[in-house]
């Protein structure tokens, strides 16, 4: 039921691990080192994992084995000129997709209207958080900062990273997502979630693409996130 992301993260900042490849094993894996909600991907090469991620008739069988294991789900549906058709988007919240994730200049007119799932929004380096406040009047209701250029990733997280993430919450009250671009250490979780940040969303850069490292990255993030509220 679409929503669930959403109502998670009224109660607390979350942590969602976008998994390296579609796969149920790495699924597991997150689940048992304590992720919160799941991302996966289609028709798209992710420029992190270098992982080629397939079409929805390629991708369907192992989406079906991800979301079995349980927890709220997402999807980055792929990048303009390769998505999934409105049959196959509505197929997908059928099946039980979360939300739905991508940047607005991926997002095809149609796509902000359709129901089902949560729509959520990447914002990039070059998006002025003005903006952010004309996504909010189209209707998106999820935000992810991934405001790091492409050039930055895999390097530390620093304070001119805090001063952008602050400028993106000061406009606006949308949930916000941060993606782990930098190579963001669970220690710093608590700065993150200090200046309003409601998730943080690790990926590649921190859990690497095999089991054993995405569950103890899983686990040493959740751990972090949960002395918070301790």
């Amino acid at each position: 039921m679409a929503g669930q992301v959403l109502a998670l993260l009224a109660a607390r900042p979350r942590l969602i691990v976008s998994l390296p490849e579609n796969s149920v094993e790495l699924a597991h894996a997150a689940a048992k080192g304590g992720a919160d909600v799941l991302k996966v991907h289609l028709n798209v090469k992710h420029d992190a994992s270098g992982t080629r991620f397939g079409s929805f008739s390629e991708e369907r069988g192992r989406l079906e084995e991800i979301l079995a294991v349980g927890l709220p789900t997402g999807i980055v549906p792929g990048v303009a000129g390769s998505l999934p058709t409105p049959e196959e988007m509505g197929q997908l919240a059928e099946m039980g997709l979360d939300f739905f994730d991508l940047y607005a200049h991926d997002m095809p007119a149609w796509m902000i209207r359709l129901e089902g799932m949560t729509r959520a929004v990447a914002i990039g380096h070059a998006t002025p958080p003005e903006s952010i406040r004309d996504l909010e009047g189209l209707g998106v209701e999820l935000l992810e900062a991934a405001i790091v250029p492409h050039e930055g990733y895999g390097e530390p997280l620093c304070a001119a990273d805090l001063m952008a993430y602050q400028r993106v919450r000061r406009a606006t009250k949308l949930p916000i997502i941060v993606p782990t671009q930098r190579a963001i250490e669970p220690e710093e979780v608590a700065t993150l979630v200090g200046i309003g940040m409601d998730a943080i969303m690790i990926g590649a850069i921190v859990t690497g693409r095999e089991a054993n490292s995405l569950r103890a990255a899983t686990e040493r993030f959740a751990s972090a996130l949960a002395s918070l509220s301790g």
